[in-house]
């Protein structure tokens, strides 16, 4: 696994806010594990689009500094747009509401990564299965070894990107607000809101034989803790 810090490139060079900015990528790692959603920034006629996918990282990819893989339908029009072009991919975890004492110092509690590179479609079967693999498990992990084979057409009809994880930066705040000390000294209140995503127990479907399994079931109690 690479150790080159994050920021490495002017374009994810942090500008604005540089004390929020991380360069542990173990951090970056995190929260990309934490994370479920990607949002995938890409130029199409002449304009930007931007939609959610899900993802995956194979911090040991073939990639430089790693791999971040992005699923969708060989339909879709973005993921078309996007291969063979620099697209820009952000993720996002809300982690609380900042309170602030004046407008001006409300703020929001938050870990966020932007990745940008050059994004390749991953075309070696090999690959292509260890990816869709590791989208799956990111989602329930373990549960892609209890899942049958893809079938030929299945994989046809799915399309992965790669992106190299080498320019990413990563920013974080955590904390209350930070207000004028006049503001403090008027007592009004600051503070924060945590906020943390919580499942709810798993739905089987009206068909669904027998019990929950042992991955949804840890998967949806660790959503579940928090």
């Amino acid at each position: 696994m690479t150790t080159t810090p994050l920021s490495p490139s002017p374009r994810t060079t942090v500008t604005r806010g540089r004390n929020r900015a991380v360069v542990d990528r173990d951090q970056l790692h995190a929260l990309l594990a934490d994370a479920l959603v990607a949002h995938v920034g890409v130029v199409m006629g002449g304009h930007p689009v931007v939609l959610p996918t899900a993802y995956a990282v194979d911090p040991g990819g073939p990639d430089r500094d790693g791999t971040l893989y992005l699923h969708g339908s060989v339909a879709a029009g973005w993921l078309r747009g996007a291969e063979d072009t620099t697209v820009c991919v952000t993720v996002t975890e809300l982690d609380g509401l900042v309170a602030g004492r004046s407008a001006f110092h409300h703020s929001m509690n938050y870990r966020s990564s932007v990745v940008i590179g050059a994004a390749r479609l991953v075309d070696d079967a090999v690959e292509k299965e260890r990816a869709l693999a590791l989208i799956v498990d990111h989602m329930v992990p373990g549960r892609s070894a209890t899942l049958r084979a893809s079938t030929r057409k299945e994989l046809s009809a799915t399309a992965v990107l790669a992106v190299p994880l080498h320019e990413a930066s990563l920013k974080v705040r955590a904390g209350g607000p930070v207000d004028e000390p006049e503001d403090v000294a008027a007592g009004v209140w600051g503070g924060h809101v945590p906020l943390r995503r919580v499942a709810g127990d798993p739905v089987a479907d009206a068909d669904a034989g027998g019990p929950v399994p042992e991955d949804v079931r840890r998967r949806a109690a660790g959503l579940a803790a928090g």
